[in-house]
C-alpha cells in the first residue's frame, strides 16, 4: 500500500488487474480486465492528464495562473480538471450534449468551466457522432485562441500514447508475470492502444494487439462506415490520430451497441464490476479473440471508466 501522499496525483495508476474468469469461463480463452475506475477521476485518462500538463510545464507552455482547456467526451476533461484543481490552473471543458449528464455535473463538481455544444442535426442524446464532435473540434478552437489558452489536444498529442507506454503497459506486463499473448482495446484518441501495445511488444513482439472499433465504424480496419452514430461514447469516431502506429496491429476486431451493453451488464451481474460502454465493447471483443488465438490463451484489456458515469442513460435500466 501506498504510503501517505502529497495530493490526490499520488493515486494515479498502479490500477488492479483481474481474471473475468465467469464470463470466460466457457471460453478456451483467459480474459483479464484492468479497472481503471480505480483512479481518482474514475477512468484511465487520469494517468494522460497528468502526463499532458507535466509536459507542458516542463516546456513552458503552462504557466502559473494559465488557463487550460480541451476537448472531451468527459473522462480527459475530468481527469485534467483534476489535475488543474491540484496544481492551481483554470480549466474549460468543452464537451457535446449527447455525452452523459453524469460526466458534465462531474466536471462542474471539479471546479471546471463546461461549455455544451449543441449536437448536429437529428442528434440524440448518448449518440455522439463524428459529426458531433467536429462541432466541439470547432468551437475549442475558437474559445483556445480567444482566450489564448493552453490545449492538451489529447487526439494530436503523443504524450498520450507516451504515458501508456511508461504507465499502463509496464504495469499489465509485471501483473501478468509477462504471461501475456494478446492485448484488447477499444480506440478513442489511440493513446492507450499504441503506447501499451509499444509496451508489450518491446517486452515481447510475439504479443498480439487487437484494435476494437464500433460495429457502424470499422475506419482504421479500412472498412465501410456506416455511422459514427453509436452507444460507445469516448471512440468510434472514423479517426486516425497523427501518431499512429500500423506496425503495432495485429488484427481488428468490431463490436456492436448490443453486444458492449450487454458485456457491461454482465460485467456487474457476473463479476461484480460497474463498468461502461466501453469496458463492455473491450471484454466483448476479447471473447472474439477466442476464434483466432491458441487454447488457453492469455488476454488482456481495459475497463476505461466506471458505470456511474452512465447512470442517465439505458445502460443499466
Amino acid at each position: 500500500m501506498k504510503s501517505v501522499l502529497n495530493n490526490i496525483l499520488g493515486a494515479v495508476g498502479e490500477t488492479p488487474l483481474v481474471h473475468l474468469k465467469k464470463i470466460s469461463e466457457r471460453e478456451k480463452i483467459n480474459v483479464y480486465a484492468k479497472i481503471e475506475y480505480f483512479n481518482p477521476g474514475l477512468s484511465i485518462k487520469d494517468r494522460v492528464a497528468i502526463k499532458f500538463i507535466e509536459e507542458a510545464e516542463k516546456n513552458g507552455k503552462l504557466r502559473p495562473g494559465a488557463t487550460v482547456i480541451e476537448r472531451t467526451s468527459g473522462n480527459m476533461g475530468t481527469g485534467l480538471a483534476i489535475v488543474c484543481a491540484v496544481k492551481g490552473y483554470k480549466f474549460i471543458a468543452v464537451m457535446s450534449e449527447g455525452n452523459s449528464v453524469e460526466r458534465r455535473r462531474m466536471l462542474s463538481a471539479l471546479g471546471a468551466e463546461v461549455v455544451l455544444v449543441p449536437q448536429a442535426p437529428s442528434g440524440k442524446p448518448g449518440f455522439v457522432s463524428g459529426e458531433d464532435l467536429e462541432l466541439v473540434e470547432t468551437q475549442t478552437k475558437e474559445l483556445a485562441s480567444k482566450l489564448n489558452a493552453y490545449r492538451p489536444d489529447q487526439f494530436n498529442n503523443p504524450d498520450g500514447a507516451k504515458a501508456h507506454e511508461e504507465t499502463t503497459g509496464q504495469e499489465i506486463w509485471s501483473q501478468m508475470d509477462g504471461k501475456i499473448d494478446a492485448f484488447v482495446t477499444y480506440v478513442g484518441s489511440g493513446g492507450t492502444f499504441v503506447g501499451t501495445s509499444r509496451a508489450l511488444k518491446n517486452h515481447n513482439k510475439n504479443v498480439k494487439c487487437f484494435v476494437v472499433e464500433p460495429e457502424s465504424a470499422p475506419y482504421l480496419a479500412g472498412k465501410k462506415i456506416l455511422s459514427t452514430r453509436h452507444r460507445i461514447q469516448g471512440g468510434g469516431y472514423a479517426f486516425k490520430p497523427p501518431f499512429w502506429d500500423n506496425s503495432l496491429v495485429d488484427g481488428y476486431l468490431t463490436v456492436s451497441d448490443e453486444e458492449a451493453m450487454n458485456s457491461a451488464r454482465n460485467l456487474a451481474a457476473k463479476e461484480g464490476i460497474f463498468a461502461g460502454y466501453s469496458s463492455g465493447a473491450n471484454v466483448a471483443a476479447c471473447l472474439k479473440t477466442a476464434e483466432v488465438l491458441e487454447k488457453d490463451s492469455c488476454v488482456v484489456t481495459i475497463l476505461p471508466d466506471s458505470g456511474l458515469k452512465y447512470l442517465s442513460t439505458d445502460l443499466f435500466i
